[in-house]
């Protein structure tokens, strides 16, 4: 090891110190792989920089002894410091090295090495339970683009075979009956999971969010469909939105976990949040089918969402055929057109989410909250679908479709987060209920709109709508709670 001095005239002086280990003691390290300060006191001839450096040449015995004390890490870094020494005069080759506390001495070190604290990324910071969410907000998106090519399809389809209106219908009402078979799925799984990641305080927006899925599924299928059938055939439409699950399938496999209890990934702020804000439910063992069957609010949610919906599925489905029968639109406006009230209800399930959520928080009745937001999902549509018959211009017609949807959208706030109000443990059960009877409702109106038409007119399709709607809002508004009746 070599000690060399740089003085003002650029001049050096190299020395070496074979005792220079015994003769220099460090200050005490605040770690163990660096020092921070080294004061010495030297005797020289005059003020100098000093600077301390590993000697290829020099003997390898003093580099093993003063490897610890120079603050070289085990690979052989050195933590370099600069370092200014008053000193007096004294010839340089007279020069002591002593151990010195002293306040004389400015230092500063540069650390190579050490525990430099880590800095998260915003995706990692991202809440866990939003990830779940947005992962069901991206199932529905495909499950509902799924859903909706078949109403633009069967335009071209119903030409090529020449399918009247009874058949169109059957057809299109052929989609549900697998639906009815499987539709334990998707919905009653994604309630289930959101009563579990999802405190109360959230759950409205949350669930607003995720349901908005569908509605923007409609309009990317909608919007996305005629473009495709127009290139490359109606076969397309299929191909293309079916292929499209397995990436969200790797996703899902990789982020979701059933509870927040089972994910070893998320932050203890976090699952003390989710679990002090939520009910903690123990796993069911068995479903008690005739207690929860004999309670008058499950059956206002299964009733009131078959009502409900009989006319979101007519539209869903027959959205197009009218703007092309009716409005005289061609196949590529029908399909944008349909697209204006599917955007409509996606922002006011959003805006509706968040409406209930701040009533809520304002110390209104989970009840009256619920009876609200969904009085105006009934009444809403039941309004503007009864106005369709006096409108003479295609622009206010599809205006009153919009408005329709728009106000529909207001039920992901009421009888669509009613499921976990009256019996969070069995959420999952009481969707797949309800969501039978709303399938059926997709059965039966979607066919049954089919043979309207070839006897009567879209005004009577309309009207069957509008007294489902009227009903719904009366046995919703008698016998629903946003009270726990099932423990």
């Amino acid at each position: 090891m070599c000690f060399h001095a740089k003085e003002p005239l650029n001049e050096k002086v190299s020395k070496p110190i074979p005792t220079f280990h015994d003769e220099v003691q460090h200050c005490s390290p605040l770690s163990q792989k660096s020092i921070h300060c080294m004061n010495m006191k030297l005797k020289a001839s005059r003020r100098c920089q000093y600077f301390l450096s590993s000697d290829p040449y020099s003997s390898s015995l003093i580099q093993q002894r003063a490897v610890y004390g120079l603050g070289l890490n085990k690979l052989g870094k050195a933590n370099t410091a600069r370092v200014h020494y008053k000193s007096e005069e004294h010839d340089i080759t007279e020069a002591k090295v002593d151990p010195l506390e002293s306040t004389e001495g400015t230092g500063e070190s540069i650390l190579l090495e050490g525990n430099v604290p880590q800095v998260s990324s915003w995706w990692q910071q991202f809440p866990k339970r939003w990830v779940i969410v947005l992962l069901c907000f991206a199932a529905f998106l495909l499950c509902n683009m799924d859903r909706v090519n078949m109403s633009i399809a069967i335009l071209p389809m119903s030409q090529e075979f020449n399918w009247n209106s009874a058949t169109v219908g059957l057809i299109q009402s052929s989609f549900f009956w697998g639906y009815l078979l499987t539709q334990g799925v998707a919905m009653p799984a994604m309630n289930n999971m959101l009563s579990k990641w999802i405190p109360v305080s959230e759950r409205s927006r949350s669930l607003a969010l995720v349901y908005s899925g569908m509605y923007l599924g409609s309009v990317v299928g909608l919007a996305f469909s005629p473009l495709l059938i127009q290139k490359f055939g109606w076969p397309s439409v299929f191909y293309s939105f079916g292929s499209l699950g397995s990436i969200w399938f790797a996703l899902w496999l990789r982020k979701a976990y059933s509870s927040p209890k089972d994910d070893p990934d998320l932050g203890v702020e976090e699952k003390r949040l989710i679990l002090e804000g939520n009910v903690s439910n123990a796993p069911v063992s068995s479903i008690p089918w005739k207690l929860i069957l004999s309670k008058a609010p499950v059956w206002a949610l299964i009733i009131s969402h078959f009502c409900h919906n009989w006319g979101t599925f007519i539209l869903l489905t027959w959205m197009p055929t009218y703007y092309n029968q009716v409005l005289k639109f061609n196949l590529m406006e029908s399909g944008l057109l349909c697209v204006l009230p599917w955007l409509t209800m996606a922002a006011f399930a959003n805006i509706g989410g968040w409406i209930a959520d701040t009533l809520v928080r304002k110390g209104l009745s989970i009840t009256v909250v619920r009876k609200i937001m969904q009085s105006i999902g009934f009444l809403g549509p039941a309004f503007f679908l009864s106005q369709l018959s006096h409108v003479r211009t295609p622009a206010m017609a599809v205006l009153c479709m919009a408005c329709s949807q728009g106000s529909d959208a207001f039920s992901q706030s009421g009888l669509y987060s009613n499921h976990q109000d009256i019996g969070p443990r069995y959420a999952g059960v009481l969707l797949g209920l309800s969501n039978t009877a709303g399938v059926l409702a997709g059965v039966f109106g979607t066919a049954a709109t089919g043979f309207i038409l070839q006897r009567g007119s879209w005004n009577d399709v309309f009207k069957v709508a509008v007294a489902l709607y009227i009903i719904g809002t009366l046995v919703w508004n008698v016998f629903s709670t946003g009270e726990k009746v099932l423990d």
